[in-house]
């Protein structure tokens, strides 16, 4: 099997076990002879585990009254998210896993559905790649400028790396991701302790919508989110707690959204 037969599809069906049987023998042979392909798919497929392990119990509990209400209020377009948030459950990519602080129904209307899906988006890409010794990222921060155009470009807008040295973390580089309706872009911070933190950045999230910061966890990574206009943002990290986090996306924040 030639690498060119062997898609990114493959690659996740066979990290969620959906992958036929007759292919399954085939992908992970391919997988024996790419080794760092096969650290990102294990990845993935440990995180999916740490979310069934930590939400398989919501499947089985009663919708909250707050969302009854919402659905007997006639609120169409929540009560469709609301059906989607029960029936997928825990299942990666799933809403009802995320821990939403500070979020009223209404606030959540129209725009917290892409937002929230973004994040968790966000989560998956620091849990693949911030365990990469050798291979992080694409471009390195000794190329910043280059890095920086080349991602403005991609997105469609111009793009900055925020400086994090104020607070403990330096840029290691970033990457080009596939995201659901373009490319977004993946930016990884380093501090002196090794511990890092990701900025995954989105850039089809609509026009004149605002969400404020919030904060959310999906396993064991934590992650502040907020759009801007059209730009989304996300800060993620495994390895820091909920208010060191907060720090780091502050300072993300005020040179990314000045006053």
């Amino acid at each position: 099997m030639s690498d060119q037969t062997v898609s990114e599809a493959d690659l996740q069906a066979y990290a969620d076990g959906k992958l036929p049987e007759e292919r399954r023998a085939a992908v992970a042979a391919w997988l024996a002879a790419h080794p760092e392909d096969a650290e990102r798919i294990e990845a993935y497929r440990q995180l999916a585990a740490e979310l069934r392990n930590s939400y398989d119990g919501v499947l089985d509990e009663p919708v909250p009254e707050r969302l009854e209400r919402a659905i007997r209020s006639g609120r169409v377009r929540y009560a469709a998210m609301v059906a989607g948030w029960v029936g997928l459950g825990v299942l990666l990519g799933a809403i009802a896993g995320w821990q939403l602080h500070g979020a009223h129904p209404a606030t959540l209307a129209p725009n917290a559905d892409a937002a929230d899906t973004m994040a968790h988006r966000a989560v998956v890409a620091h849990a693949t790649y911030s365990p990469e010794v050798r291979h992080p990222v694409e471009v390195g921060a000794d190329q910043e400028a280059h890095l920086v155009a080349w991602l403005s470009k991609r997105l469609g807008t111009q793009l900055r790396a925020p400086k994090l040295d104020a607070v403990g973390y330096s840029l290691v580089g970033g990457r080009l991701l596939p995201g659901e309706n373009g490319p977004v872009a993946h930016f990884m911070y380093q501090c002196n302790r090794g511990t890092r933190v990701t900025l995954y950045v989105r850039a089809d999230m609509g026009t004149n919508r605002s969400i404020a910061f919030r904060y959310a966890r999906e396993g064991t990574v934590g992650v502040f989110y907020w759009v801007d206009s059209k730009l989304g943002y996300a800060v993620s990290s495994a390895d820091i707690s909920k208010e060191d986090l907060l720090s780091v996306a502050n300072a993300a924040y005020q040179q990314l959204n000045p006053p």
